[in-house]
């Protein structure tokens, strides 16, 4: 067994392994004692002599709300550490490999991935105390210098790829919004069979037309809601109702339903096809949605007469930038704008200021 320079030192459940030659630990961890024994570098210390990055705290509060709201069911993926040479392991008879690794608790031990994990851990054990039962799972490297931390994180991050927004609105279950999308994917007339659930954009010969997150991007613009906004079961209703509703007087829509238009051809042609028709139809049907229902009728019979194609000049310096669709929020807000001109919405005061003061920027 190795020998380790202090009597006092921290004893954690580990599994030894190999990697590119060299040993590693994996162990388990309280994660009320992570933030007592995990250092990470303070964010005067020069970045050329740091291990990581700097620590954004605006990042803290969201995963501290995520530990606190959902105790019994969240998830943390394992902390990363280089640990100074003070390490011994304690082979557990029997079991190859299996046993007790002990760090000498004079021994630096700094994270290389997991730094706002564990600011997130420490904050949120001080509104519950009880979380700090719960383990994380510790992987240990024995630390060889600044160099070799530096460059373990950047092979940790060099390859991470964050998930599409579709995909992460498909897979979160916490998250209201998501949920109203994936049930509006699956259960309004122009999303049935037409959603791309994997991915953010769409191919040239997908047969889809609208992503998952565009629906829930939409969705939200139809309430006004903020990303961390819920939705009551009657704004659900109202949302399929709406989106029924406006399908019945998209006639490129419909066609695509039919077959009588390709799905390839109508995103090459019709802004209707994409994110930012989506959104700015939204925005126009949350002020249809304040008239009264004969005023509604109008309005949307309104929208079939519109031409939505891309070469249509009133969409120009709207959802068309240099013959290209931009999916910028000023953009959209100038889409919708017209939208409502076409169909004679009053357009207020204050928007057609906006309106412009954005198409002479």
């Amino acid at each position: 067994m190795d020998k380790i320079d202090s009597n006092y030192s921290y004893s954690f459940p580990a599994i030894r392994a190999i990697q590119a030659g060299k040993p590693f630990y994996i162990a388990t961890c309280p994660l009320r004692i992570i933030p007592k024994i995990f250092i990470y570098d303070e964010e005067e210390v020069p970045v050329e002599l740091r291990s990581q990055r700097t620590l954004n705290k605006s990042r803290i509060p969201e995963m501290t709300k995520y530990l606190l709201d959902a105790p019994k069911d969240y998830v943390f993926s394992a902390i990363t550490a280089s640990v100074g040479t003070d390490v011994a392991f304690e082979e557990t008879e029997g079991a190859h490999n299996m046993g007790t690794l002990r760090v000498s608790m004079d021994a630096q031990m700094l994270i290389n991935d997991g730094q706002h994990r564990r600011a997130a851990i420490e904050e949120a054990i001080k509104e519950n105390p009880e979380l700090g039962q719960d383990n994380i799972a510790v992987l240990f490297f024995v630390d060889e210098g600044l160099k070799r931390s530096q460059q373990m994180f950047a092979d940790l991050n060099k390859y991470a790829v964050r998930p599409s927004s579709s995909l992460g609105t498909l897979y979160d279950h916490r998250d209201q919004a998501s949920e109203l999308a994936r049930y509006l994917s699956m259960n309004a007339k122009p999303f049935v069979g037409f959603t791309e659930f994997e991915r953010s954009s769409i191919s040239v010969r997908s047969s889809k037309l609208f992503t998952l997150s565009g629906i829930k991007q939409a969705t939200r613009a139809l309430f006004t809601k903020g990303p961390k906004d819920g939705f009551t079961e009657e704004e659900r209703n109202i949302a399929e109702l709406f989106w029924n509703r406006l399908n019945d007087y998209m006639v490129e829509w419909q066609q695509v339903q039919s077959k009588s238009l390709s799905a390839a051809e109508f995103r090459q042609e019709y802004i209707t096809a994409h994110g930012i028709g989506l959104q700015a139809l939204a925005l126009v049907g949350k002020d249809i949605y304040s008239l009264t229902e004969l005023e509604q009728d109008k309005k949307f019979e309104a929208l079939k007469r519109i031409n939505w194609l891309k070469s249509n000049s009133i969409w120009s310096n709207r959802a068309m930038q240099h013959g290209r669709l931009s999916k910028a929020v000023s953009n959209i807000f100038l889409t919708a704008t017209e939208i409502k001109r076409q169909i004679g919405l009053p357009i207020s005061t204050e928007d057609l200021t906006k309106e412009k003061e954005l198409l002479n920027t």
